[in-house]
């Protein structure tokens, strides 16, 4: 069975991911923050049939990203790495002036630096894999200009370029930075608590993830909505 490394698994896109995978007979490495949260989703699971090891931490652990190798590796390897834990930086998200210097270094730390020392720790499995995949989740922020998101952004158009070099790096990888488009999650609703304009269900765009699996275009950065589209 093919084995999936998945951050920021709890809630959202990553437990929407998760679920989709489990349905298709992988099996699974969770992580998230939250001991509770990621548990209820470990046994939402368990109707799959599949493997599934939550792991509480944070990923900016060394530690803690090599107990997630070491369970992936327990399980047979890794063949897809999906970096997906965030941090917003600011909560709700402010303008650059009053940006806390320590909330652009955490933001920094989790969006690019933990996400960077995870591929580290798991490239020897990836590369094992013979045709391992690494998933960067990344966002619109990251490419355009949205007034109090430019923390936010920053650390995701790090994200962005570490992808990139990596792809170039690594060319016997599949390595995507995938933007999901607006979406309704705890971590919108962290960023900017007063808009209430409905937004899709994380799940609506977890096709656009499995067609990239499916169809393992080039590397490169991708947005949901076009695949999404281009698919109908």
């Amino acid at each position: 069975m093919p084995v999936a490394i998945i951050t920021g698994a709890s809630r959202g896109l990553g437990r929407a991911l998760a679920e989709a995978l489990a349905a298709r007979g992988w099996d699974l490495v969770l992580d998230a923050r939250t001991p509770q949260v990621l548990q209820e989703t470990a046994l939402a699971l368990k109707p799959y049939g599949t493997r599934v090891a939550a792991l509480p931490g944070d990923v900016t652990d060394a530690a803690h990203r090599a107990e997630l190798v070491a369970a992936a590796w327990r399980f047979g390897g890794v063949d897809l790495l999906v970096s997906n834990a965030s941090a917003l930086g600011a909560e709700p998200l402010v303008r650059l002036e009053e940006l806390p210097l320590d909330g652009l270094r955490r933001a920094l730390e989790v969006n690019a630096v933990a996400a960077l020392g995870l591929v580290q720790e798991a490239l020897p499995l990836l590369r094992a894999a013979g045709a391992g995949a690494v998933i960067a989740v990344s966002s619109d922020a990251a490419a355009e200009a949205y007034e109090s998101w430019g923390g936010y952004g920053a650390s995701k158009a790090a994200l962005d370029h570490l992808a990139a070099v990596l792809a170039v790096e690594e060319p016997r990888l599949r390595v995507w930075a995938v933007d999901p488009g607006d979406m309704a999650t705890d971590l919108y609703v962290a960023a900017v608590p007063d808009d209430d304009d409905p937004r899709p269900a994380p799940g609506s765009v977890v096709p656009a993830f499995l067609r990239l699996l499916d169809e393992r275009p080039a590397s490169g950065r991708y947005g949901a909505p076009a695949l999404l589209q281009e698919r109908r």
